[in-house]
């Protein structure tokens, strides 16, 4: 089982390409070799998640594992995207990483309360990066037991 997890699909939702190439960088750094799909905001991550738009082809747009997620990116934010994910009963199952720049103590505890799995600050260096990755790796690629990709 755990060598099937270390293939599943990781998708990042931020509206920074910069973010988005360091965040695979560091993983890749780590030695995570998960498929690895960034989208640019909440309503682009619903219509993949949903197979709407330009993701109906399942083979392009796989169930990913595990999501990280920006707070604050333009049309729909992090925020409100988290809110329809986890209230869906296909979907809510995917453990979602908030991955933020804000500190605000109302967006920890409002993620938390809509039901985000973990919420980290964003570093200010690739070094800190590195070493989230290294967490990230750890933790939800190796010690948990995620539910599988297919939504089973």
């Amino acid at each position: 089982m755990k060598g099937e997890k270390t293939l599943c699909p990781i998708l990042m939702v931020d509206d920074d390409k910069d973010d988005q190439l360091l965040v695979e960088k560091a993983l890749k750094e780590n030695g995570v070799h998960n498929p690895f799909r960034s989208l640019m905001d909440g309503d682009e991550m619903l219509d993949y998640l949903k197979r709407k738009g330009k993701f109906t082809d399942s083979a392009a747009a796989p169930r990913p594992c595990l999501i990280l997620l920006d707070l604050n990116m333009p049309r729909m934010d992090g925020r409100k995207a988290l809110l329809f994910l986890k209230a869906d009963p296909e979907l809510k199952k995917i453990p979602v990483v908030i991955l933020s720049t804000s500190k605000a103590e109302e967006d920890v505890l409002r993620s938390y309360n809509v039901g985000a799995n973990s919420y980290i600050t964003k570093p200010n260096d690739f070094n800190g990066l590195i070493s989230i990755a290294e967490s990230l790796k750890k933790y939800w690629l190796e010690i948990v037991d995620l539910p599988p990709a297919n939504g089973g």
